[in-house]
C-alpha cells in the first residue's frame, strides 16, 4: 500500500463515519444484508474502524454476560405504576 493509499482523506472519513453510525445496529444484526456487506468490507480495509467495532463488540458481550440477573418480583409492576401505565 502506498503512503497516499494509507492516508485518511475526506472519502475515507465519510466511509468511517457511515460505518460507525451503524455500529450498534450492525452488532445487533439489525441492518440489511447489503449494509452488512458494505460495513464488513469497510472493516476489513480500515484498521481504526475494525478496532472500534471490536471494542464495542467486546463491551456488548461483557454487558450481556454481566447483566443476567432476573428482575426482582414486583419491580415491573412498581415501574409501570410509577409511569402511570397500570
Amino acid at each position: 500500500m502506498t503512503e497516499s493509499e494509507n492516508s485518511i482523506g475526506p472519502a475515507t472519513i465519510g466511509k468511517c463515519r457511515e460505518a460507525l453510525m451503524h455500529i450498534y445496529t450492525y452488532l445487533d444484526g439489525e441492518v440489511t444484508q447489503e449494509v452488512r456487506v458494505e460495513i464488513s468490507r469497510h472493516l476489513a480495509d480500515c484498521q481504526p474502524c475494525d478496532h472500534a467495532f471490536g471494542f464495542e463488540a467486546e463491551l456488548k458481550a461483557l454487558v450481556s454476560r454481566s447483566c443476567c440477573e432476573s428482575v426482582p418480583p414486583g419491580l415491573r409492576e412498581r415501574i409501570a405504576s410509577a409511569l402511570g401505565l397500570t
